[in-house]
């Protein structure tokens, strides 16, 4: 019982510390100012401004209740320790199963401590794309594809597709979702870059060794109000049919939208809203996206220093391997953290990677 109780002594101790950190009184006194805003009549007035409200208030509400019931229950199972008799195996180990799940929730909000760049806390747009490799590398981009899916969904995230390509053979050609889930740009966005996949591989009749790249794109998902201008003489517009769901008149009218912002080169799609009028919207909002995203990555002061230059992809430059044969290991070259539960990883199993990330660059 002893070793349990000095890990819950060294849990509380980091919490307390968190917690100081965090200022949560100040959070709380926001929280009230919010709250105070939201109950005024004319509060929906002006829908954006109401929303942006809204979603901070509902993030400042889950931040303070997490982190009090951390506190709470580390108390409460210190409390429960003097009460166990260390013969009582069940008791012990129950009780240090509890405390292994303290851990769990404190490193997950801890993880969070280190997210606070401006748009950390946003919703995100995924992206795929197929690279060097043929028919291997549309697999692997289907692969990075389905990962992602469900690491969203092991983290209780939901998403929406916003656009598919499959591929001739087998795989994607690129396709991009949605993640709705709060601090998810935070999470996802050490994920973009090229990744890299080598194996036998299974569309080869020889079975020889391949290696095959695809992309991953990540970028912040932007309020309404975002004040970013983009100019109608600045895009190039292609409608077309729909490849999926989409009501009645999929594949019947030209409902799909394919935008180009000319002088950055960005190029957007959405096919999976009802109308092309919906799908251009969110075609215009992904390039707000994405111009963001490009001013974060490169440090620049304004939008309109983004040149085309910047969004050229070096596939030599990859960020993680994922080797199948001859052994089995998944490395990230930033962080060289490395595991060989490649199945894990493959099935949505990246913390280790996302949090290795992050602390590195904090």
């Amino acid at each position: 019982m002893q070793e349990i109780k000095d890990k819950l002594a060294l849990l509380k101790d980091e919490t307390q510390k968190s917690i100081d950190h965090l200022d949560l009184p100040a959070k709380k006194n926001r929280q009230k100012e919010l709250e105070a805003e939201m109950s005024l009549p004319e509060f929906w007035n002006d829908a954006a401004h109401a929303k942006t409200v809204s979603k901070e208030a509902g993030h400042l509400r889950q931040l303070i209740e997490e982190w009090e019931k951390l506190a709470f229950d580390i108390n409460d199972i210190a409390e429960l320790c003097d009460l166990i008799d260390s013969d009582d195996k069940e008791s012990v180990k129950e009780t240090e199963d509890d405390v292994t799940e303290l851990e769990k929730r404190h490193n997950r909000l801890n993880t969070e401590l280190y997210l606070s760049g401006e748009y950390d806390q946003n919703e995100a747009i995924i992206s795929f794309h197929a690279g060097t490799g043929g028919v291997d590398a549309q697999d692997f981009a289907e692969m990075l594809m389905r990962m992602y899916l469900r690491y969203c969904e092991k983290r209780g995230w939901k998403t929406q597709q916003l656009d598919m390509s499959p591929a001739e053979e087998a795989g994607i050609k690129s396709a991009a979702f949605k993640v709705l889930g709060q601090y998810a740009f935070g999470y996802l966005k050490g994920e973009a870059g090229v990744h890299r996949l080598v194996r036998h591989s299974p569309f080869n009749s020889k079975g020889s060794r391949e290696t095959s790249f695809a992309l991953v794109e990540v970028v912040p998902d932007l309020p309404d109000d975002t004040d970013i201008e983009i100019r109608e003489e600045d895009l190039e517009w292609d409608f077309y049919r729909a490849g999926g769901k989409g009501g009645q008149n999929v594949n019947k009218v030209s409902t799909a939208a394919r935008a180009t912002h000319i002088p950055t080169g960005i190029v957007v799609a959405c096919q999976m809203e009802r109308s092309q009028l919906q799908n251009r919207e969110v075609c215009l909002q992904m390039i707000r996206s994405k111009l963001v995203a490009l001013k974060i990555k490169h440090q620049l002061e304004t939008i309109q220093e983004i040149k085309g230059e910047h969004l050229q992809h070096s596939w030599g430059n990859q960020i993680r391997s994922y080797v199948l044969q001859p052994y089995k290991m998944v490395k990230d070259h930033r962080t060289d953290c490395e595991t060989s539960q490649v199945d894990a990883v493959l099935d949505g199993d990246i913390d280790e990677f996302i949090e290795a990330e992050l602390k590195i660059k904090k």
